[in-house]
């Protein structure tokens, strides 16, 4: 196995460009949560044009929606989202400045465009290994609609979160990586 490349958030131009599909990441720094319903909001905040309850240039959006916090944790369980369930609301806050996601499963043709075009990643986190996850959470911050509960907007920040790179700028896909590789299976 590859060794893994520190990575951290705000992330630049640099740092995106600099990421292939398959790479293997710890990513630190604050990032971002927000699940269906939360980019349901944000999505007609901007379609009103008004302000996102944060700014989005270089930050990360992790799609979890984290378990209630035990006592004596900083959160509870915290393993990732299937992505395509918010990919109808994604492309307008690339084109705001979104430059990397983390969640589950593939993207559609549309987001994986838009990663192009606007210069941004896609990173995967193991499904069923939430548990291991939150470990790597150190602080949490409540940031916008508290009322949503668990999909409220929190900012989250990470410590070598491990992660890989399953989209990124240049249109290269893991997913379609691995169907290819298995076509060629004897």
């Amino acid at each position: 196995m590859s060794a893994f490349r520190q990575i951290t958030t705000p992330l630049t131009e640099e740092t995106v460009r600099s990421l292939h599909a398959g790479e293997r990441v710890l990513l630190s720094g604050r990032v971002y949560t927000a699940r269906d319903a939360a980019h349901k909001r944000l999505f007609g905040t901007l379609e009103r044009g008004d302000a996102l309850p944060f700014e989005l240039k270089g930050q990360m959006i992790y799609y979890v929606g984290p378990a209630p916090t035990k006592p004596g944790d900083v959160i509870g369980s915290a393993g990732p989202t299937t992505a395509g369930r918010v990919d109808d609301f994604t492309v307008p806050l690339l084109a705001q400045g979104l430059k990397g996601m983390i969640g589950k499963g593939k993207r559609s043709a549309l987001v994986r465009q838009a990663m192009i075009d606007y210069g941004a990643v896609y990173l995967v986190a193991v499904g069923g290994a939430a548990a291991l996850l939150a470990d790597r959470i150190k602080q949490v911050e409540l940031i916008a609609y508290e009322d949503l509960g668990t999909e409220a907007i929190r900012c989250l920040t990470v410590e070598a979160f491990p992660l890989l790179v399953a989209n990124d700028g240049y249109g290269a896909d893991i997913y379609e990586q691995g169907k290819a590789e298995y076509r060629r299976l004897p």
